[in-house]
């Protein structure tokens, strides 16, 4: 190694790097495959609290390590509505403190695992056929490339610790942390990942090149690094998904600054503890992520309606018909893909909602303008549905789960349901809404009532099927397909109602008796389409059979 020119030292380095972010990415695909939609599911169940979200948000990026991805689900659940802002920023600080966790495994000496971990990674990915279990390998695998890559660096650079050139430089870094917090900014967004950019860090501070100060203040941009790749991909979105990078970056910038300000007495801390540099920058990592997470978790909801006001919802966009989420370079991640997909379609979600809420007041009143706008809601839904069915069909199956797989069908089987009842809505209700108004005809008030109760079910099961399609949650599951008994009551009594009417003789009764039969007939349509959405979920935990739900389970 001492023979080898600055070039030669140089290309290995840059050699050695590439095999640590090739490695660190192998871990993160190789989890996500296999337990991604587990991940997601934990996540899901945090939502509730600031304190489970925080938990929630731990344990999921301490199984990916990579708080990118996890940001990119809070960013999801965020942007569609179905979490709060103080549980989403909780999640955000938790997965900060999740990413740390692997840092303090590397950070000992793992020299004897380094051949076990590659040659049953390697056995794995060889011998497994189930995803899962391969996924897994793969992980091991990268594990083990990732720590051979540490030891590797470690070795490049021990005889370059004595160039007097390189300590020029990084003299100059010890002179201003401020450079040295850019430099490693600038490499963990780069790399999309703190993860790596640390274990560069631990290299340099294991070997000597760089001392205490100059570690610590780029341990500080690794953290500011890795907060802009988050809030970068949230630019597309709309407000409420931008609010969570935003306030985790502020949390970051906050945290460096007040790190550089504590810097000559955070060295002096560091110094007395007699730790092997790598060690210290680990720890010192776990602690910062511990800190901001400690001064900023209990003022979580003030600082969440700060940012609604300073990030307050723009008006509604020009075209609402075209995505907002299918970011096609988020194709070759799967999981990622899976995320942005699953945003799209709950934008499906609202239009239909909206469609729902204004199909009713056109059966109230007399404004055609309502007719319109519900063919114009319909035409938004079917470009998302179009949009959708083109990005699912691009993502990579090869490397999606079993689960994965059952959610990617989910996103689809509710994107299809959704664009059903959109279809049933303008084409039937708002058809026999526009006659009813032309003809100059009135449903009684107990009509409109009933029709309005209905109405307001299937809203209120709308909201829970995505309650369903989010957690998974068996029980709400079982109740939307109970209560399809409710429609299928009121189509009987519509029935026997017209009936009764027919046999009256008159004939404007008769007329307006049918329109109400029709419209409940369309209702129940509607509401067997929104149940659907749920018979996967059903089917998997054995509780359907025959669209029907199973006398055990009830």
């Amino acid at each position: 190694m001492t023979g080898q020119t600055p070039t030669q030292i140089l290309l290995a380095l840059a050699g050695e790097v590439a095999l640590l972010l090739w490695s660190v990415q192998m871990v993160t695909a190789g989890i996500s495959a296999a337990f991604g939609s587990r991940l997601r599911a934990v996540l899901a169940t945090g939502l509730d609290s600031r304190w489970r979200a925080f938990g929630a948000g731990v344990l999921v990026t301490a199984g990916l390590q990579s708080s990118t991805a996890t940001a990119m689900m809070i960013a999801s659940f965020s942007g569609a509505g179905l979490i709060a802002l103080a549980p989403a920023l909780a999640m955000m600080l938790g997965a900060n403190v999740g990413t740390t966790l692997i840092v303090q495994f590397v950070s000992f000496d793992t020299s004897t695992l380094v051949p076990l971990l590659i040659l049953a990674g390697y056995a794995g990915m060889r011998r497994f056929g189930r995803l899962p279990a391969r996924e897994t390998a793969k992980a091991l695998f990268g594990l083990g490339l990732m720590l051979l890559s540490l030891r590797l660096m470690q070795g490049t650079m021990g005889p370059v610790e004595h160039s007097q050139v390189l300590r020029t430089v990084l003299g100059s870094l010890s002179d201003d942390p401020l450079i040295a917090l850019l430099l490693a900014a600038a490499l963990s967004f780069a790399a999309h990942s703190s993860l790596a950019a640390i274990l560069i860090v631990m290299s340099l501070a294991a070997t000597g090149v760089i001392g205490t100060p100059t570690m610590l203040a780029m341990v500080l941009g690794c953290n500011l690094g890795t907060a802009m790749n988050p809030l970068v991909q949230a630019l597309k979105g709309n407000a409420a998904a931008r609010r969570v990078p935003l306030g985790n970056i502020a949390n970051r910038v906050l945290g460096c600054l007040l790190g550089l300000a504590l810097l000559p007495l955070l060295t002096r801390f560091v110094g007395q503890l007699s730790l092997a540099p790598a060690q210290a920058a680990a720890l010192f990592h776990l602690a910062f992520n511990l800190a901001m997470a400690a001064l900023f978790l209990v003022p979580l909801p003030a600082i969440a309606r700060l940012l609604m006001r300073v990030m307050p919802e723009p008006a509604p966009e020009a075209d609402p018909s075209r995505s907002r989420y299918l970011d096609k370079s988020a194709l070759a991640t799967p999981t990622i893909a899976l995320s942005n997909a699953t945003r799209e379609v709950l934008r499906m979600v609202d239009v239909v909602d909206d469609m729902l809420k204004t199909s009713l007041s056109a059966f109230e009143g007399d404004d055609l303008a309502r007719v319109t706008a519900v063919s114009r809601a319909d035409d938004v839904l079917d470009s998302l549905f179009n949009h959708i069915q083109l990005y699912v069909g691009a993502i990579a199956r090869a490397a999606l789960s079993e689960a994965d797989e059952r959610r990617l069908s989910a996103v689809l089987v509710l994107a299809i349901n959704l664009e059903h009842i959109g279809d049933i809505v303008e084409k039937n209700l708002m058809q026999m809404a526009g006659k009813r108004i032309r003809d100059q005809r009135r449903l009684p008030p107990e009509a409109l009532e009933r029709i309005a109760d209905m109405h307001q079910r299937l809203r209120d099961h709308l909201r829970l099927a995505i309650t369903v399609f989010i957690s998974e949650d068996e029980p709400t599951a079982r109740r939307i397909v109970r209560e399809k008994e409710t429609f299928r009551e009121l189509e009987r009594e519509a029935i026997e109602s017209h009936l009764a009417e027919m046999r009256t003789g008159h004939r404007e009764a008769v007329v307006v008796s049918a329109l109400q039969l029709d419209i409940t007939r369309d209702l129940k349509r509607i509401d067997a389409h929104i149940a659907a959405t749920v018979h996967g979920l059903l089917e998997q935990k054995g509780a359907l059979i025959g669209s029907r739900l199973l006398r055990a389970a009830e």
